[in-house]
């Protein structure tokens, strides 16, 4: 499985928006000038994002994004999924049309692989990534 750049860009994003303060907008303008993200790109990425509620959206001059709820309700898994779509690593983990199913001895290896792939992205939240964020600032490199 390979998270493309919509996946990337969109956790990105979010997590810009995450560590403004609580109630502060964002404009896709401003996100792109501090991410590098194309300003166009940012809109297509929040189309899906705001239709399930992850951001919402607030129009007028001063208006712009802001996180749909609390970041520690936000995870990775639903984000990816929201803009990537499936996160199967191949068609067959759940389809019952394949005519090998029954004796499929690769099909346990990727139902395993997608189960612990979506207990690992579902259990990170926006959160965790600000936590992490901030943590990055408090490590002392040594040589």
């Amino acid at each position: 499985m390979r998270i493309s750049t919509k996946g990337r860009y969109s956790l990105e994003a979010l997590l810009y928006m995450a560590l403004l303060s609580e109630g502060e907008y964002a404009s896709t303008r401003g996100i792109a000038e501090n991410t590098g993200i194309s300003d166009g790109y940012l809109e297509q990425l929040f189309i899906p994002l705001r239709k399930v509620g992850i951001i919402r959206g607030i129009r007028g001059p001063q208006g712009g994004y802001l996180l749909g709820g609390p970041a520690k309700e936000i995870t990775v898994g639903k984000v990816l999924r929201t803009v990537e779509g499936s996160i199967e690593p191949v068609d067959c983990v759940h389809s019952t049309s394949c005519p090998a199913q029954d004796v499929c001895i690769s099909r346990h290896t990727w139902s395993e692989l997608y189960k612990e792939i979506t207990d690992c992205i579902d259990s990170i939240t926006l959160k965790d990534l600000v936590d992490a964020y901030y943590a990055l600032d408090k490590v002392d490199y040594a040589i």
